[in-house]
């Protein structure tokens, strides 16, 4: 199953193994379980610190528990962790068998200190992902941690489209989505710190008193996406007081599938690009402020010191000297009655993530820019039935996507059609009314899935009156990135920058950071004190 170079990878991981292992694998005579039974005794065969039991006592089947001998600590895994979710096996293996996590050390701290609720006081957590989603890994991994460093959480990582009679029973129509005590906890990436913001309901306020005390920074940068990142890493570079405080560190890049166009880098994904631009900020004396959502900001006066205010979500407040807001840009919604209601019910935004979860079934993808036709090809060859739904007369596509497109038996495509109510039952997405915007008529589509592809906006709801925006709500910038607003710069998706792209979000942020610099260094310098003279005896 594994190939050869995977294999020699693999074994010089597994060297990394300093305690006894056991994986207990519960099979039946399925061919899932065959080709699991089939992984398992090549890993196994790999470390001399690993050894493969096969008990049959779980009611998954496939699936498999990894366990430290001598010990309550285990992760379990209800498919075949191959796919996103083959990092997933390799770090629990290496978890569960002693390798110390990267995790910062206070936040291993927290971890271990979190008591579950009544009646045993144990946080029962299942995650349900698909292979080919790019988002499920982090929290997968972020929960096998919590379960290797706490034996009061448990963790199992269920594959939805090999479990398709759980994911139709408990509703699940988006992934990951997060089971705690039976209940749903939560859907959609999340962090290990996010994780445990929800858990430690003191976490957030410590958090705030924390941040409330920093000094003053030289430059702060509101975000952590591409553009956020190379402000902070050209601010660090001129030996500046550099702050960055971000709702999730690598932004919108981290749902993006595959990068081929960052150039000298011939491919990678979003997930891979985030966690290399946070390394690369973290190699500078950066602050890194995560999980932080501004709400304020307050220009620069009298009042403040003259400094600029960011004020955060958490009530903590931040100053600096100049401020380069990086906030980026979200999925666009259709604003239809239904769509808030269904979200995660039917009504998704990233194909790659959740299209498994709608095998053979018929679904609709709204937009037909590149962005939506990709997603018709890619959900063709899962679903039962696609309807591309686009406004325009025309789709917008590249013509070599059309071509590919109108190839697909099982692909209808609809233009000059308005989007104008999502139907469901209740529970679940059950079809899409659109109005054909030439005569009229309204249509109604049944369907179980709607894909919405359809564009960004930008994430500058809470400065609007504050500084210049344009109609779209872009932050409006020169050629230095400069705003309306003295010593607040901005960079990348969120301004008019044309052209919404990874590289020239980096340049953008690059351009900021310099003229952030440049405003520093010409800024009046507050009159000296005059110098005391001696005193003759």
């Amino acid at each position: 199953m594994l190939d050869a170079n995977l294999k020699t990878q693999l074994k010089a991981y597994l060297e990394k193994v300093t305690q006894p292992i056991e994986i207990v694998a519960s099979l039946d005579d399925s061919a899932k379980s065959a080709e699991l039974n089939e992984l398992l005794e090549e890993i196994a065969a790999l470390s001399d610190r690993i050894s493969l039991v096969r008990r049959d006592d779980d009611a998954r089947k496939p699936s498999f528990a990894i366990n430290r001998v001598g010990s309550d600590i285990s992760v379990r895994f209800a498919g075949i962790p191959l796919g996103h979710e083959f990092t997933s096996l390799v770090l629990a293996l290496l978890q569960v068998g002693g390798h110390p996590s990267k995790a910062a050390a206070d936040v291993i701290e927290q971890v271990k200190n979190l008591d579950g609720p009544a009646p045993d006081g144990v946080f029962r957590f299942e995650t349900y992902f698909s292979l080919s989603c790019q988002n499920c890994p982090d929290v997968v991994q972020a929960l096998n941690l919590m379960s290797v460093l706490n034996p009061k959480i448990r963790h199992v990582a269920i594959d939805g489209a090999l479990y398709q009679d759980e994911v139709e029973t408990r509703q699940v129509m988006s992934v990951p989505t997060v089971f705690l005590n039976g209940e749903v906890f939560d859907q959609g990436r999340m962090s290990l710190e996010q994780i445990l913001a929800r858990l430690d309901t003191g976490a957030a306020q410590r958090e705030a008193e924390k941040i409330e005390a920093k000094d003053a920074f030289d430059v702060l940068v509101v975000g952590g996406g591409p553009a956020g990142a190379a402000a902070a890493i050209y601010a660090a570079r001129k030996g500046i007081r550099t702050g960055v405080a971000a709702e999730r560190f690598g932004g919108q890049v981290l749902d993006t599938m595959a990068i081929e166009n960052f150039i000298s880098v011939t491919a990678t994904d979003g997930p891979k690009m985030g966690a290399a631009l946070e390394q690369h900020v973290k190699e500078y004396d950066v602050d890194v402020m995560n999980l932080q959502s501004a709400e304020k900001l307050v220009p620069a006066s009298d009042a403040t010191g003259g400094l600029v205010e960011v004020r955060l979500a958490n009530g903590a407040t931040l100053k600096s000297k100049t401020v380069i807001l990086s906030t980026g840009a979200r999925w666009r919604q259709m604003g239809v009655p239904g769509e808030d209601e269904y979200r995660n019910k039917g009504v998704a935004y990233c194909p790659h993530c959740d299209g498994p979860l709608f095998k053979g079934k018929r679904v609709a993808v709204i937009g037909g820019g590149n962005s939506g036709v990709e997603a018709a090809i890619d959900l063709a060859g899962i679903v039962a039935h696609v309807t591309l739904v686009e406004f325009d007369g025309k789709l917008r596509a590249d013509e070599v996507l059309q071509r590919k497109l109108r190839s697909l038996p099982n692909v209808d495509v609809v233009v000059s059609a308005q989007s104008t109510e999502v139907l469901g039952d209740g529970q679940k997405v059950t079809g899409l009314v659109y109005k054909d915007r030439v005569d009229g008529v309204m249509h109604s589509l049944e369907l179980e899935g709607i894909f919405v592809q359809i564009g960004l906006l930008p994430n500058t709801e809470w400065l609007k009156g504050t500084l210049e925006l344009s109609p779209r709500g872009e932050i409006v910038i020169d050629a230095r990135g400069q705003t309306s607003l003295p010593g607040v710069f901005a960079a990348g998706d969120a301004t008019t920058v044309p052209y919404k792209q990874i590289v020239i979000a980096m340049g953008a942020g690059s351009t900021a950071a310099l003229g952030a610099f440049d405003h520093l260094i010409r800024s009046p310098v507050a009159a000296a004190k005059p110098e005391k003279q001696a005193v003759a005896a």
